[in-house]
């Protein structure tokens, strides 16, 4: 009996030292398995500092470049006279109205607006938009590190591109902001946008760009040629620049979607270098005109005009007095042919009339009343009324 009593306690001793060779040896399979996990816990902070920048750029890109950009960018506070028109309170005395009726009184007052800018010359032009300008009394500038604002002028301006230089004298060399190539910007590319959002000074947010080439109206203003972007543009950000990652503006903040959230809109800066030197030298942008409004051909208009494919431009319409109306052109005739060059759409003659030179004679084929006619036709600038 004392024998197996024995016996039992060597057994559960051996029992005990395996069993703490085992916990030992696990122990030290599981400190070398959980390492890797042990480090990356130590280095979460390195990791959350870099999410904290998109994707491939570095912590301090983005800082780097409103550090750089932001002196550039600017104020733009307008006063624009605006017609109010009220009762006269002196008709509030029913003695009056019995005897003069109800009578409406116009009146003048100055309503304040605000918008961005930013410099492109360091003798003080600044590029924006036409619509912070439009019919402004009063033009002033903020710019970083002056005290007082700059009185500024316009020097050029268009409704269509929506586009206006500004200048304004300063007692010292300006920074400035240099043009991109918005040609090669490619949807989800990185920019940042710089303006002063309801009077909020240097504002900056950033996004990507989510579309290009877009056609938007916005209060009967046409834009044919947009960047899209979800880098959030608010009222009085208009004028502002929209900024690559190399400090380069590619886009001029100018309309945002108010029936969606993170999507905004940017005049490319192609749009702009073409016309920039115009809108400085004439103080507006030539354009070659006709006066027809035209539409497309497609196989029920081509049969009922009888032309022998459905492509062409469709007149619509002629403008009294206008160069068309005086080489004769007429409502459904189809151009077909414009100084050289095929027209299978209304934007192939667009862009063809674009192309051509005011005051230029040009030769235009077209078809009427089924007949292919020849017609010579001199093409005018177009007048500064004529809006679309």
């Amino acid at each position: 009996m004392a024998r197996d009593w024995k016996r039992g306690l060597l057994f559960a001793a051996v029992l005990a030292f395996v069993a703490a060779l085992v916990f030992t040896g696990t122990n030290l399979l599981l400190g070398a398995a959980l390492a890797p996990v042990k480090n990356a816990v130590q280095g979460d902070a390195t990791i959350t500092r870099a999410s904290a920048s998109p994707p491939g750029v570095g912590p301090e890109t983005i800082a780097d470049i409103v550090d750089r950009a932001g002196p550039a960018v600017v104020k733009i506070d307008t006063l624009v006279v605006s017609q109010d028109t009220r009762w006269d309170p002196f008709f509030n005395d029913p003695f009056f109205r019995e005897f003069f009726g109800q009578q409406l009184v116009p009146r003048q007052r100055l309503e304040p607006g605000l918008g961005s800018g930013f410099i492109i010359s360091e003798d003080g032009y600044i590029l924006t938009n036409e619509h912070v300008i439009d019919q402004a009394r009063e033009i002033k500038v903020t710019i970083k590190g002056f005290e007082q604002p700059f009185p500024a002028r316009v020097v050029g301006a268009d409704y269509d591109l929506d586009l206006a230089v500004l200048k304004i004298e300063a007692p010292q060399k300006l920074p400035v902001l240099n043009l991109g190539d918005s040609d090669r910007v490619r949807v989800g590319d990185w920019v940042i946008a710089i303006g002063n959002p309801y009077g909020l000074d240097h504002t900056v947010t950033v996004g990507v760009i989510s579309a290009t080439g877009r056609p938007v109206t916005v209060e009967g203003r046409r834009y044919k040629n947009l960047l899209q972007t979800d880098a959030s543009i608010n009222p009085g950000n208009s004028g502002g620049p929209l900024l690559n990652l190399q400090g380069e503006v590619v886009g001029i903040n100018t309309a945002v979607n108010v029936k969606a959230q993170g999507i905004g809109f940017a005049i490319p800066t192609s749009t702009v270098k073409a016309v920039l030197n115009d809108l400085i030298q004439n103080g507006r942008i030539v354009r070659p005109w006709l006066g027809v409004q035209v539409g497309p051909v497609d196989e029920e208009v081509a049969r009922r005009l009888g032309l022998p494919a459905a492509e062409g431009a469709l007149v619509v319409g002629v403008v009294p007095g206008s160069p068309a109306q005086r080489a004769g052109i007429r409502q459904y005739d189809v151009f077909v042919e414009f100084n050289g060059r095929g027209i299978k759409t209304p934007d192939d003659l667009v862009n063809a009339i674009r192309e051509a030179g005011v005051g230029q004679t040009i030769t235009a084929v077209l078809y009427r009343n089924g007949q292919r006619l020849q017609v010579s036709l001199v093409v005018n600038e177009r007048p500064a009324s004529w809006r679309g």
